[in-house]
């Protein structure tokens, strides 16, 4: 059994800044990855049309200038294929190969209370001991499917969008079925439907989407930001959602009619996923929300002919950004191509799959190919796969049956020495991950330089400081719109899953406000053990706000 001090899960954005911050601090760190390559949620989401909703400079690395000026965007929102690459270029930058073990998925994690270490084991039967577990397996990184009757007959082609397959996949002279219409059904819908011969979009819920924006990034603006770099990474830490977006400061209930709509156009013409941040009331009052539903749902009626299709494709019952809004490029357009079809699921329901495609309670879709864009089982899915056991033999599906409880979004009471990079209870999905992630890294490798310089073998939270944590992030959310809708964000996605808020909605610099008070404070809420003095936990301090 080989011996590490921190054993990584997962080489995705997170698993591979973990392993280069903690080997640069003189660590034995090692990635174990289930896939056959490195990259996570932009290796499995090859599907026609995948981009990132953040512009391509915010969603990189910042512990680099030397990367940030050798690296070259090409477009404001880059796709899956080239931030893959940025994403391989990193490796091979820093030399981080070697640290990685792929297609070595974890089975099981045991944590030896005796030893104040954990055993790690593999699918394949190889085991590692090591001192610190950190986990990086990321929100988006379980793909969950509808079992619908008859799935198994159905003699055409399926494919996931989240797993999508290592080949090319023709869809010239076939009939597509897209199952979803989320992010990855919007993204993908108008790249298909120049190429299908017939395309049917299966629809349960109308929704939100902004337009991308995207553009070719031109030599001046990748000079203008290139020389600015740092003042830029400092702006979005100190952003709401970690995008760089001041939110308007403004009540969009103050705003004149004529002002909010000229706030508004420029808004949707340029911020895609920021236009959240057009007014600061957007996601805090139902009134403030409304004026941006009616112009967004003007804007999306402005773009399709049909009056008949037009109502049917108009998000409702839901106000805007309680769910998370996608950002499209041509998705409402494709439904004026001839050969697009919407098949109204809430309507008339999917009834079963056949051997030659799907009925519903309206009719039958003979198809070639289903493509089942149907999300995942986020923020816990990834989490709960495998067998981690703690203090006692407590399970984490166990301890989680009620619904994720942590410290800070990082820990997990009785379960020591265990680290959670951007889980439930952190900004996360409300951020941008990719900044969170590197706040969430560094502050760990702070906590580990602490042990060390106390000769402290191991680290848990209090329970009080757990149950301090759920009564904050309860108390933040209360003052928003996201638990008026049923969502991802609150579990709504997967049948029979506890419905609790799982993000921390106090924004990126509230949290990290929170994370240094933490650390200044002797990181209160943490237990330490082993050979230095022992620090109790006390009850945390959580006055910050966003």
């Amino acid at each position: 059994m080989e011996t590490v001090d921190i054993l990584i899960v997962g080489a995705g954005f997170a698993g591979l800044r973990a392993l280069h911050t903690f080997r640069s601090q003189g660590r034995h760190a090692l990635v174990i990855e289930a896939s056959d390559g490195i990259g996570g949620v932009w290796r499995h989401n090859a599907y026609p049309g995948a981009r990132c909703d953040v512009e391509s400079y915010d969603y990189s690395y910042s512990f680099s200038p030397e990367l940030e000026q050798e690296w070259r965007w090409s477009e404001r929102y880059a796709t899956q294929p080239e931030i893959l690459r940025y994403i391989e270029h990193v490796a091979d930058r820093f030399g981080l190969r070697d640290g990685i073990l792929l297609r070595t998925r974890m089975a099981s994690a045991v944590y030896d209370e005796a030893a104040d270490r954990w055993t790690v084991s593999s699918e394949d039967g190889r085991s590692w001991s090591a001192r610190h577990l950190m986990l990086c397996m990321g929100q988006l990184s379980a793909p969950k499917s509808p079992n619908y009757p008859g799935l198994a007959d159905y003699r055409g082609e399926v494919l996931h969008s989240g797993d999508w397959p290592n080949k090319p996949v023709s869809y010239a002279g076939k009939r597509v079925g897209i199952i979803g219409t989320g992010s990855s059904g919007m993204q993908m819908t108008p790249v298909i439907a120049q190429q299908a011969d017939h395309l049917v979009v299966f629809q349960r819920t109308a929704n939100f989407s902004i337009p991308a924006a995207n553009a070719p990034v031109t030599e001046a603006e990748d000079h203008a930001v290139k020389a600015a770099y740092a003042a830029r990474r400092e702006q979005a830490r100190n952003s709401p959602t970690g995008l760089g977006f001041k939110p308007n400061r403004v009540s969009a209930l103050d705003a004149s009619a004529q002002d909010r709509e000229a706030v508004y156009e420029a808004a949707w013409n340029r911020l895609g996923f920021g236009f959240a941040l057009a007014y600061y009331d957007i996601l805090l009052s139902r009134a403030a929300n409304d004026t941006a539903v009616d112009f967004i749902r003007r804007k999306i009626a402005s773009k399709i002919d049909d009056p008949v299709l037009r109502e049917k494709l108009m998000p409702k019952g839901h106000p805007f950004a309680s769910r998370r809004p996608s950002v499209d490029s041509g998705y409402f357009e494709a439904f004026n191509r001839p050969n697009v079809e919407l098949a109204d699921i809430r309507e008339a329901p999917i009834q079963r799959f056949t051997p030659s495609g799907i009925e519903t309670a309206a009719k039958h879709h003979d198809l070639d190919m289903v493509i089942l864009a149907t999300g995942f089982d986020v923020f816990t899915g990834s989490l709960l796969k495998p067998r981690i056991v703690g203090r006692r033999g407590v399970t984490l599906r166990d301890k989680w049956a009620d619904g994720p409880t942590s410290h800070l979004g990082v820990a997990v009471a009785g379960f020591p020495n265990m680290l959670i990079v951007c889980g439930p209870g952190s900004p996360s999905l409300l951020s941008n991950v990719l900044l969170s992630t590197e706040e969430q890294i560094d502050w760990f490798s702070r906590l580990l330089r602490h042990l060390d310089d106390k000769g402290i073998h191991a680290f848990e939270v209090g329970v009080e400081a757990e149950r301090t944590w759920a009564e904050h992030i309860a108390e933040r959310v209360r003052e928003t719109l996201y638990m008026t809708t049923d969502s991802y964000y609150n579990g709504a996605e997967v049948s029979g899953k506890p419905r609790v808020f799982m993000p921390y909605s106090g924004g990126v610099r509230g949290y990290r406000r929170l994370l240094e008070r933490c650390e200044a404070e002797g990181y209160t809420g943490f237990d330490f053990s082993g050979g230095g003095s022992a620090a109790k936990a006390a009850r945390p301090a959580l006055a910050s706000h966003g």
